[in-house]
C-alpha cells in the first residue's frame, strides 16, 4: 500500500529495529518531503544529498493511507529540508489538515526538524494544531559537534519551550551509547523537562552501517529503568525508556490520557 501510494516511512528509511512489530500492527511513521535529507547527521541512516521538489499531492495520499489503515493515531515526520525557505513547515501543516479532513477524530503527532530556528515556521505547524509536537534533542550538548554538527542544542530546547507555551503537548527523545556520561544524560533530561516537555523517549543508539559512528557503549536494561525512574521523578507525563525504544515507538500509548 505504501509503495502504491508513493509514500515513505522512517521505519524503512531509518532502518528502525521495530519495523516488524509496528508493520504487523498495521501502523507506521510516515516520512514526508522525500527520503533525501539536506543534513548528514552521523547517527542517521536516512540518505543525505539534494532532495527532489516537494510533491503537492503527498498530503492527500498520506491522509488516504491513514484512512485505509484505519489509524486512530497518525505519526508524521520528515527529512530536514534546509533548502526550503520555511523548512517544509507549510507541507507539515497541509498534511495535518488533510488527515483531519480525511479521518476526523484521528490524533496527529508530528516529529519536526528544527527549521533552522525559524519561529515563523514553527508557528505554521503549531497553527495546524497537531495533538503532539515532537522534536528530538537526540544527544547531550557536548556531543553535538560530533553527532549533529548542523544543529544546536539550545535551539532545540527553545523550540520545545515555544511549543509548550503554545499549549501543545510536547515530546522529545534522546539516544544513549554515543560516548556520553550518565550524568550528562540526566542533565539533558532536566533541560528537556525544563522546557515543559511532557513525553520523553530514551533508546540505545545502534550503528546503521560501517559508515556511521560506532557504538561507544551498550546500556544495560537496568540503566534504562534507572533513567526512566529519574525522568518520572522530574515530572514527565509519559516515559518510554528501553534499548529498542525510538521516538515514535508506542506513540499512541505514550500519548494516551494526555491528548
Amino acid at each position: 500500500m505504501l509503495s502504491d501510494a508513493r509514500l515513505h516511512t522512517v521505519c524503512q528509511s531509518a532502518a528502525c529495529p521495530n519495523i516488524g512489530e509496528c508493520f504487523e500492527c498495521g501502523t507506521a511513521t510516515f516520512l514526508i518531503m522525500g527520503d533525501i535529507c539536506t543534513r548528514n547527521c552521523r547517527f542517521c541512516n536516512i540518505a543525505g544529498g539534494k532532495p527532489d521538489p516537494l510533491d503537492p499531492g503527498e498530503p492527500v495520499r498520506l491522509a488516504h493511507a491513514v484512512w485505509e489503515l484505519g489509524l486512530r493515531y497518525a505519526v508524521v515526520t520528515s527529512v530536514t529540508r534546509d533548502d526550503l525557505r520555511d523548512g517544509g513547515a507549510a507541507h507539515f501543516a497541509e498534511t495535518i489538515g488533510a488527515i483531519r479532513r480525511e479521518v476526523p477524530g484521528c490524533k496527529v503527532e508530528v516529529l519536526i526538524p528544527d527549521f533552522g530556528g525559524c519561529a515563523e515556521s514553527l508557528m505554521t505547524v503549531l497553527d495546524a494544531a497537531p495533538d503532539v509536537l515532537n522534536h528530538n534533542v537526540e544527544t547531550v550538548p557536548r556531543l553535538y559537534p560530533l553527532i549533529r554538527p548542523e544543529a544546536d542544542f539550545e535551539r532545540s530546547i527553545e523550540l520545545l519551550r515555544r511549543a509548550t507555551e503554545a499549549g501543545v503537548v510536547s515530546k522529545s527523545g534522546v539516544m544513549v551509547g554515543l560516548g556520553e556520561e550518565i550524568g550528562e544524560v540526566k542533565d539533558t533530561v532536566e533541560s528537556i523537562r525544563g522546557a515543559g516537555v511532557g513525553i520523553l523517549t530514551i533508546g540505545q543508539y545502534l550503528q546503521p552501517s560501517r559508515n556511521h559512528l560506532p557504538v561507544a557503549r551498550y546500556y544495560h536494561p537496568d540503566e534504562f529503568n534507572e533513567l526512566a525512574e529519574f525522568a518520572r521523578g522530574m515530572g514527565f507525563d509519559a516515559v518510554e525508556s528501553a534499548p529498542l525504544v525510538r521516538s515514535s515507538y508506542h506513540a499512541e500509548r505514550s500519548a494516551g490520557g494526555i491528548v
